[in-house]
């Protein structure tokens, strides 16, 4: 029982975290595929940090808190509600495609560094114990796996687009043929261990090594 408690304190403490890696990550993207020249996202009332306009029920709050329970706190996931980029819009779509496409993931290593610094503000006035400890921890490491996750070379994810927009056209169009089978490859290797070990573990100890260095 006492292992449940804790694991509802830890959900709990990660509520806001959540929400706020991946709506802003979301609106990053928005923001960026505005900078470069399409205004779909303007259009459509996405340039804004509100979480709740980037929120999707499913992706943003259900499958995360079931993620997070079935793992036993080990892995976090989701999504936000999808930004419509129209590529074509922009002044070089595939270029383009590479800065909007990392937009995300830079966001949550911002948001994981400011987590880690507002742990170090509370510590340094006797504030980061307790609930508050939690809630900053909660930010860096899941901002940690959200970089981690968001930045794998596989469409759709970030990382992916990131490997198309740097690819030669044919390339690029032959490795877009695995995005209907991305998060199925993604499964595999998160079931059979390899992307914690390997992958979103590493990052995540890194990231709270270089909290002690903040």
């Amino acid at each position: 029982m006492r292992m449940s408690n804790d694991l509802i304190q830890i959900v709990v403490a990660a509520i806001i975290p959540v929400i706020l890696a991946i709506t802003w990550a979301t609106a990053a993207e928005a923001y960026a595929a505005h900078h470069f020249g399409d205004t779909t996202g303007k259009m459509m009332g996405r340039l804004t940090l509100n979480p709740f306009v980037h929120l999707n029920v499913l992706g943003t709050l259900v499958v995360p808190a079931a993620v997070f329970l079935m793992t036993k706190g080990a892995v976090l996931f989701g999504w936000g509600k999808p930004v419509p980029i129209n590529w074509g819009a922009m002044r070089d779509p595939k270029r383009n495609m590479v800065w909007v496409s990392l937009a995300g993931p830079v966001c949550n290593l911002v948001q994981m560094l400011a987590w880690g610094v507002v742990f170090k503000l509370l510590s340094a006035m006797g504030l980061a114990d307790g609930f508050p400890r939690a809630v900053c921890m909660a930010g860096v490491l899941i901002n940690a796996a959200m970089f981690a996750f968001t930045l794998l070379p596989i469409p759709p994810f970030n990382g992916g687009r990131v490997i198309m927009g740097l690819l030669p056209p044919r390339q690029a169009m032959a490795f877009a043929k695995l995005e209907p089978y991305g998060f199925y490859i993604v499964l595999a290797l998160l079931f059979t261990g390899v992307l914690m070990n390997f992958w979103v573990g590493p990052v995540m100890r890194l990231a709270t090594g270089l909290l002690s260095l903040i």
